[in-house]
C-alpha cells in the first residue's frame, strides 16, 4: 500500500468544485477506475493504493487540474479519456487539445476538439479539399464540420455554406408526414439547423439564409448543380447509394471544400443495398487531396451513456448484427 499527497493547483473554489464534481462524483470515478482511495483534505489530496494505481490517479488528477485551471470543462467522459491516455502513455498529448480553437460560437464559447481523434479530424479538414468522417454517434462529426464551415465563411475562404442530407426514411414514411416536400424533409435537416444556431445565433443564420449564403437542402436537390466557392457538408452519408455519392462528389466547382460524415453502423438503406459512404471510402482512400478520418468509441463526447451504448452494439455477436453495408456477400 502506497500513500501519496497531492496539492491541488486550483485558484478558485468554482474551478475546484467543477473538477471534483457534485458530491465528489468525479473523484469517485477515478477511485473506481484505478482501484485507489482518494481523500480530500483542506489543502491536499491524499491518494492510497498500489504504487502503479496511485501514480495513474495522481497523473490524471494533475492533468485535470491543468485543464480546470485553464477553464476547460471536466466531465466523466473526459476523465475516462484521460485515464485511457495515461494507461497508453499518451497523457501529455491532451495538451494539444488546449491550444487549438476550431471556432467560436456567437456567445463567445471556444469550440475545441475534445479527443485526439477529433483533433486529427480537424487537421484533415484543414489540409484536404475533401474529408470523410466515419464514426459512431456522438463523436462530433457533424458539429466540428459545421464549425469549420462557419469559420471558413467568416475568414472569407468561401462565399457560401451548403449543407445536405439524404432524406432516407428510418421507420417513417415521408408520404405520411404533413406539408409539401420542403416541409416533409425539414425534420431530416433539423440537426443541421441546431448546429448552425449554436454557431451563429438564430438571427444571423436567418439573415445569411435569406441571402443564400447558407443553404440547407436534401441531397436530391444537388443534382445538376456546380458548387463553387462553397464549404459543402454531406451529413448522414451512410444512407446514400453509390450512385448518389458519385453524383454529390462530382458537384464541386473551383474553390470548394467538402466534408462527408456518416456512421456505417446506422445504415437505413434497403437490405443488400451497399452504402455509398462505404463504397466511396473504399474507392477513394489514398487519392491525393482526400482524407478519411475513422473516429472510434473513445471519441464519443456526447454522453458517457452513448459510449456504453456504442460499445454494447459493437460487442454484439456478429451473427446477430444487420449487414453494415447492405452487401449480400457479407
Amino acid at each position: 500500500m502506497v500513500k501519496l499527497d497531492l496539492v491541488p493547483k486550483i485558484s478558485s473554489m468554482e474551478a475546484y468544485s467543477a473538477l471534483f464534481g457534485a458530491g465528489d462524483r468525479n473523484i469517485a470515478l477515478i477511485e473506481q477506475e484505478t482501484g485507489t482511495a482518494i481523500a480530500l483534505r483542506a489543502d491536499r489530496v491524499e491518494i492510497s493504493g498500489s504504487e502503479n494505481d496511485v501514480l495513474i490517479a495522481r497523473d490524471v488528477l494533475e492533468k485535470l487540474m491543468e485543464l480546470s485551471a485553464s477553464g476547460e470543462e471536466t466531465d466523466r467522459t473526459r476523465i475516462r479519456y484521460a485515464l485511457e491516455l495515461r494507461r497508453s502513455g499518451r497523457l501529455e498529448d491532451m495538451d494539444e487539445l488546449l491550444s487549438d480553437v476550431v471556432a467560436v460560437t456567437y456567445r463567445g464559447k471556444p469550440i475545441k476538439a475534445k479527443t485526439l481523434g477529433q483533433r486529427n479530424y480537424v487537421d484533415m479538414m484543414r489540409r484536404n479539399q475533401l474529408t470523410f468522417a466515419v464514426g459512431p454517434a456522438g463523436t462530433g462529426k457533424t458539429y466540428l464540420a459545421i464549425a469549420m464551415a462557419v469559420m471558413a465563411l467568416k475568414n472569407r475562404e468561401v462565399e457560401r455554406i451548403v449543407l445536405t442530407r439524404p432524406a432516407v426514411e428510418a421507420g417513417e414514411k415521408l408520404g405520411f408526414l404533413p406539408g409539401d416536400l420542403t416541409q416533409k424533409v425539414d425534420p431530416y435537416l433539423r440537426p443541421l439547423y441546431d448546429a448552425l444556431y449554436d454557431m451563429m445565433g438564430v438571427d444571423s443564420y436567418q439573415k445569411l439564409f435569406e441571402r443564400g449564403t447558407v443553404e440547407i437542402a436534401p441531397l436530391a436537390y444537388m443534382r445538376g448543380r456546380t458548387l463553387s466557392e462553397c464549404f459543402v457538408i454531406l451529413d448522414e452519408a451512410q444512407n446514400t447509394t453509390p450512385e448518389q455519392m458519385k453524383m454529390f462528389l462530382t458537384r464541386f466547382g473551383a474553390g470548394s471544400r467538402a466534408v462527408v460524415t456518416g456512421d456505417l453502423t446506422q445504415v437505413d438503406l434497403p437490405m443488400f443495398k451497399k452504402s455509398g459512404l462505404a463504397d466511396a471510402v473504399e474507392v477513394l482512400s489514398g487519392v491525393e487531396g482526400i482524407a478519411v478520418s475513422m473516429l472510434k468509441e473513445g471519441d464519443v463526447v456526447r454522453n458517457e451513456l452513448v459510449q456504453r451504448i456504442v460499445r454494447a452494439y459493437a460487442n454484439r455477436p456478429l451473427q446477430a448484427q444487420k449487414p453494415q453495408t447492405g452487401e449480400a456477400d457479407q
